[in-house]
């Protein structure tokens, strides 16, 4: 018997309970597209009661707003907005208005649901928590759970727990209720993710004496167990036995996944044998949870003993005990028995589906049988089977792990003859592959084809090919792509311009390195130390001194960049050449922009001074022969 909290209302309170959880507005019905908003009265405006009022017509009277709104709904009116009666009376709609005519809409739910969401979405008003409430009651009392629930769970995330538990439980002394709603209450805090107010929800009909069904408990229990409330899973199946809640097979294997989730399988078989008390016998869901805990932690041999147990129980195993033992022993590297327990499975008549055929092709990948692989895949499609995602995904990264990228194209090109789409992902990986493993133009020509079909790589993708374009000087096939990429917005970043201008200067392109550098600077971006060595050596290679010495002062003064090593390429280039006045006068030249010489400066300033004498030597030994 269900026992009345002591905080029940009278029917008079609740129609004046305050009603100051929401603000509320209006839009004023017309004819016109524009429409101006109306702030209704609030809870605590008294009633409409001026004397006057009486005198003027029904239809005009404000104080008879709840027999307009309701006679109307009573001829099953279908559109309220179009009662010119009520519309000159909207203005006087507030919340009490609202909770009286849904309170006359009692024994007819589909009127005060027409009434709540003419209020809610055609007149814009925000109702207040008794408002949903009365509403929600008189769904569930008509049996209407499903829109109930659609408004409960609306209603809990715009209100706070306590505001929606009380206002629940004070509804009920004048509204026709159901004890189901406070059932509801505690899925619906489920269903909406905010399972600690179920639990809540749990505890507090407890206190109300409102005794939870055992579907709600599992509702709760599943909930808090998806969320890792270990403890309180435990609580609330203490809790059922203590209140006589009789508990079902879904029950104990909902405490079954608990357990197996806390890792502490070696307590399932006193939980089994308590289950067993209580007169429930595991079932096939109670068997492949505890298979599948015992393959995640590695102790196959307890996995197996459960699946011949299962035989002798007269639980036959399905689909996912094969499938899991099989993944169990995929990942001990058995691929062996792996697949005789796959032949096992068909041989008992049970069809593999693309879940097992996925888990086996796993296994030999991981392997490194991609061959193997590609015998199931077309097994698969022998017995009708298309392959998903994660099938050519598995395949692909199987080819490339063992070097075979050749294998992996021309897989994907079957797939593409059998019809089979191919996730986008896939392709960006073997472009990727296909850089990394040196053949950027096969990347490249892969790139174009399947832009043909209309598929856009990821940026990542593009930067992945630029840069090994570059890395192996493939300067104009780099450019191009640039361009293709500034045409789909994807402009170079600091790391692609590096690369680029590192290349043509290694292709002796010094002059268009220094044109990138400068629409590098202009886009905003600086440039570092790696690339003013790449362009000065540039020079330096290309026996451009000026050039070099120009560029080594404009890093040095605008962006602070003294790269030493690039000023001794300059000062070796500059000592080859032997030229003993230039030298010096370079060294007075880079000085002042804060370059200092190092050892390894003056061992090339030294060569080049011996070699200055011994070429003065040479000269003046020639002109002695003249003479």
């Amino acid at each position: 018997m269900i026992r009345r909290p002591s905080f029940f209302a009278s029917t008079d309170s609740i129609l004046s309970h305050s009603f100051s959880f929401f603000t509320f507005t209006t839009n004023s019905p017309s004819s016109s597209s524009s429409s101006s908003l109306i702030t209704l009265p609030d809870s605590h405006s008294k009633p409409i009661s001026s004397p006057f009022y009486n005198l003027l017509p029904p239809t005009q009277n404000p104080n008879n707003i709840v027999n307009l709104v309701y006679s109307t709904l009573k001829n099953k009116s279908s559109n309220l907005y179009h009662d010119n009666d009520i519309n000159s009376l909207i203005l006087h709609m507030g919340p009490l208005q609202i909770s009286r005519v849904l309170l006359r809409c009692q024994s007819d739910y589909s009127s005060a649901l027409t009434f709540f969401n003419w209020v809610k979405n055609d007149l814009g008003i925000t109702p207040t928590v008794q408002n949903y409430c009365i509403t929600v009651h008189i769904l569930a009392c008509s049996r209407m759970f499903s829109d109930a629930m659609k408004l409960l769970c609306d209603l809990i995330k715009l209100v706070e727990f306590d505001g929606v538990y009380q206002s629940l439980v004070l509804c009920t002394e004048d509204c026709n209720w159901n004890p189901v709603i406070f059932d509801m209450l505690i899925k619906a805090y489920v269903k909406v993710g905010m399972v600690d107010k179920g639990f809540r929800a749990f505890r507090k009909n407890i206190e109300a004496c409102f005794i939870p069904s055992v579907t709600a408990c599992n509702c709760l229990l599943n909930g808090l167990s998806k969320f890792s409330y270990i403890g309180r899973c435990w609580e609330v199946y203490e809790e059922m036995g203590n209140l006589g809640i009789r508990r079902n097979a879904y029950t104990f294997n909902i405490l079954t996944h608990v357990l197996c989730k806390d890792g502490d399988t070696n307590k399932v078989n006193g939980f089994l044998d308590k289950m067993e008390e209580e007169g429930f016998e595991p079932d096939l869901v109670t068997y492949n949870t505890l298979i599948n805990s015992y393959c995640r932690k590695g102790r196959l041999d307890d996995a197996f003993y459960l699946h011949k147990i299962m035989y002798i129980r007269g639980v036959m195993p399905n689909m996912v005990t094969y499938t899991t033992l099989i993944n169990g022993l995929c990942k001990e590297g058995k691929i062996k028995q792996a697949h005789q327990l796959f032949h096992q499975m068909v041989h008992r008549g049970i069809d593999p589906d693309i879940v097992s055929y996925n888990t086996l092709i796993c296994g030999y990948c991981r392997e490194g049988k991609a061959q193997t692989s590609r015998s199931l895949l077309h097994d698969m499609l022998g017995n009708g089977i298309c392959p998903d995602d994660i099938t050519c995904r598995l395949m692909v990264e199987g080819y490339a792990k063992d070097g075979k990228l050749v294998s992996a194209l021309n897989l994907v090109v079957e797939l593409q003859r059998f019809g089979i789409k191919i996730p986008e992902d896939v392709y960006d990986y073997l472009i990727v592959s296909l850089c990394k493993d040196g053949r950027p133009f096969a990347a490249r020509s892969l790139l174009l084809r399947i832009s043909e079909i209309g598929h856009m790589p990821k940026m990542s993708t593009y930067y992945e090919l630029f840069e090994s374009l570059c890395k192996f000087n493939n300067v104009e096939e780099a450019l191009i792509l640039k361009s293709e990429m500034l045409n789909k917005n994807m402009k170079l970043n600091l790391t692609g311009y590096r690369s680029i201008i590192s290349s043509l200067c290694r292709v002796n392109k010094a002059q268009e390195a220094e044109d990138l550098l400068q629409e590098m600077v202009s886009s905003g971006i600086l440039p570092d130390l790696e690339i003013s060595r790449a362009i000065v050596n540039g020079y330096c290679k290309e026996k451009n001194i000026d050039k070099a010495v120009s560029l080594l002062k404009f890093f040095a003064k605008v962006f602070k960049v003294h790269d030493t090593e690039s000023y001794n390429a300059v000062v070796k280039v500059s000592c080859e050449i032997g030229n003993v006045a230039e030298l010096m006068e370079l060294q007075d030249k880079l000085l002042k922009v804060g370059y200092v010489p190092n050892s390894l400066t003056c061992k090339y300033v030294i060569r080049g001074l011996q070699k200055a004498m011994e070429l003065d030597d040479e000269i003046s030994g020639h002109n002695m022969l003249e003479v």
